[in-house]
């Protein structure tokens, strides 16, 4: 019987297979599309036209070796103690250098650096053997803060200490931050938020960007609701999204709000997105999700589409990991995407229930199912240390709130706040490929016409671009311009792949667009319109058996829309709880833009199962 685990890494394995394949006929593409352009552009000079690559010949640091990064930090850390003042340049250059290379965000440590070990155990003493990095006194630690701060502020840019610890072993982490150009350059963090019904998804979120506490009763969460509906029953039914910005200075920007028990008060007590925006170094944009079973089709679809670079499962503390929570998480598990827990609640817990709670989730993510290693944060140390290397090492960083007493928020919006962005993630996306971008909002709106929200999955754009609409029903693409952009509500004039922009379609009616559909660069022959593809697939749980001609709904990015069974490699046929197999699929209503290498969910009632796309028939 094939584990859950050995079949991720066989679909991860498929699925970057054909990803580079893709990725090497689309630069094919390019270099076409460039030749074409080049013989058009004769006249004009040749920096003109070779500006694209720069992008491309910067190094690329998402994979940098950590003993490399030491040393760095030592050399720039020992030129600051110098006196010299051709030194003084020298640090500068290099700290500017660093900042453009990272996406004008940097962590530099002081001092030495603590085992992780026994820092996420909770069991640190000045005595613990293993500490790493250059020992630094008290005095050197504090006259680094002071002439790190000043240098990047020579630079353009704002330093902020995390924290500082100043008996044993002195030491402190600073973080670096340039205020980007304009909106467009804006590095984004997306997180999706789930959990069950009831365990203080919304609540928390509200207190998170708002900055006020709640008051027992979900006055935190009020601000959020999008429905007359949801502000009658309290539960979210459709993807809310919200936005937390971080000023260069490292702080969270919220309004300046007073303290009210006036629901409408507190409703308009929030900045708008653009003020947000033009004022923001870094935003943390959150995908709030149902937690509901009815509407577990709106959750799936916001967890699929959304591409977040991480889940937070909120788990209320007086009710346990329980219903749609084991749901929420084990799609995201098998989704593989990272997962952070947020046990809330627990000003109003008695003691022994939390325990309870704690000692359940602990077991949950140690189980073979999970496999990770639970760590509860309780310094903001811990949170710094844990923020950039959780997703890789399968550490799930445990965080316990109060919303009431605004207990354990400091650590979750400054572990928030250090996340690496998502578009900096260039294996999912690549901007040296042709423009792709997956539909997965609409809207008419007056006098501007029909737009679009959604994610750009490779590639760049700009205001007054030709592009290619569809499929349609018949599998037809049409041809349309992007009038303008917006990207958190303020406009732009472009973006590039991995960020979150909307988009208004020059003559395009909002009946002719349904999500699902994706816009892609002007070519002689659009992408083909898939109907029936053949997917490895692994069923997670079915009650009794799938045969032919079975119907699900399936979940593959934006897409979503029943398919049907057409045949097997299943020696009987019928496929059962934990099978694995080769199955065709067909779309039941219009054919779509899936490529081979997407990984694709699909579920009808209790019935889940997992796999990759690895033929289009």
């Amino acid at each position: 019987m094939t584990t859950l685990r050995s079949f991720q890494n066989e679909i991860d394995e498929i699925h970057n297979r054909e990803l580079s394949k893709q990725r090497t006929a689309g630069a094919t593409i390019l270099e076409k599309d460039k030749d074409k352009e080049n013989k058009g552009l004769k006249g004009k000079s040749k920096e003109d036209t070779d500006t694209p690559l720069a992008k491309e010949d910067q190094p690329d640091n998402s994979e940098r070796n950590v003993g490399t990064m030491d040393k760095n930090d030592d050399q720039i850390l020992n030129l600051l103690l110098s006196k010299e003042p051709s030194d003084r340049d020298t640090v500068r250059d290099r700290i500017a250098a660093l900042l453009t290379q990272n996406n004008g965000e940097y962590v530099i440590r002081i001092g030495e650096q603590p085992p992780q070990e026994p820092l996420y155990a909770g069991e640190l003493t000045d005595e613990t053997a293993g500490w790493k990095g250059t020992p630094r006194s008290l005095e050197d630690v504090q006259t680094l803060v002071q002439e790190l701060t000043k240098t990047v502020e020579e630079v353009g840019g704002r330093a902020l200490p995390l924290f500082d610890v100043q008996k044993g072993h002195p030491r402190t982490t600073v973080l670096l931050r340039l205020p980007p150009p304009n909106v467009s350059l804006t590095p984004e963090v997306r997180c999706a938020v789930v959990g069950n019904v009831d365990s203080g998804k919304s609540t928390t979120l509200g207190v998170l960007t708002r900055g006020v506490l709640d008051d027992g009763r979900g006055k935190a969460r009020v601000g959020l609701f999008r429905h007359k509906h949801e502000l009658e029953t309290g539960r979210t039914s459709s993807v809310g999204m919200e936005i937390l910005g971080f000023a260069p200075s490292g702080q969270p920007i919220l309004p300046n709000a007073v303290p009210t028990a006036d629901p409408d008060t507190v409703r308009r007590e929030k900045l708008g997105w653009e003020e947000i925006s033009l004022q923001a170094a870094k935003i943390v944009s959150f995908i709030d999700l149902a937690g509901h079973e009815k509407y577990l089709k709106t959750t799936l679809y916001g967890l699929t589409s959304g591409a977040p670079s991480c889940v937070i499962l909120i788990v209320g503390a007086n009710a346990g990991l329980i219903g749609m929570s084991k749901e929420h998480l084990a799609i995201a598990l098998a989704l593989s995407v990272p997962v952070v827990v947020c046990i809330t609640k627990i000003d109003m817990t008695p003691p022994n229930v939390l325990a309870e709670t704690i000692k359940q989730v602990v077991k949950i993510l140690k189980s073979p199912g999970c496999r990770k290693t639970p760590v509860f944060v309780k310094s903001v140390e811990t949170a710094v240390e844990i923020s950039t290397t959780f997703g890789s090492d399968r550490i799930c960083p445990i965080f316990q709130l109060s919303n009431v007493t605004g207990q354990g928020l400091d650590f979750v919006r400054t572990f928030l706040n250090l996340l690496p962005s998502s578009e900096g993630d260039k294996e999912k996306f690549a901007v040296d490929q042709p423009f792709e971008y997956s539909i997965t909002e609409v809207w008419s709106v007056p006098y501007v016409g029909t737009v679009v929200n959604g994610i750009i999955n490779s590639g760049t754009i700009k205001a007054g671009d030709t592009v290619m609409l569809g499929p349609d029903s018949n599998g037809n693409y049409q041809t349309t311009m992007v009038k303008s952009m917006q990207r958190k509500r303020a406009t732009v004039n472009s973006a590039e792949a991995g960020q979150c922009v909307s988009m208004a379609l020059k003559r395009i009616r909002r009946a002719a667009v349904r999500k699902g559909m994706v816009l892609v660069h002007k070519s002689e022959t659009p992408p083909k319109a898939i109907r029936q593809f053949e997917g490895q697939v692994l069923i997670l749980y079915h009650n009794t058996t799938l045969q032919k001609n079975y119907q699900a709904m399936l979940h593959c990015g934006a897409v979503r829309q029943t398919v049907r069974i057409i045949g097997m490699d299943h020696p009987q046929g019928v496929l059962r709880t934990g099978d694995r197999a080769t199955v065709q699929f067909e779309f039941i209503s219009q054919p779509e833009f899936v490529k081979e290498g997407m990984k694709l969910l699909f579920r009808e009632g209790k019935t889940k199962g997992l796999g990759v796309i690895t033929r289009i028939l």
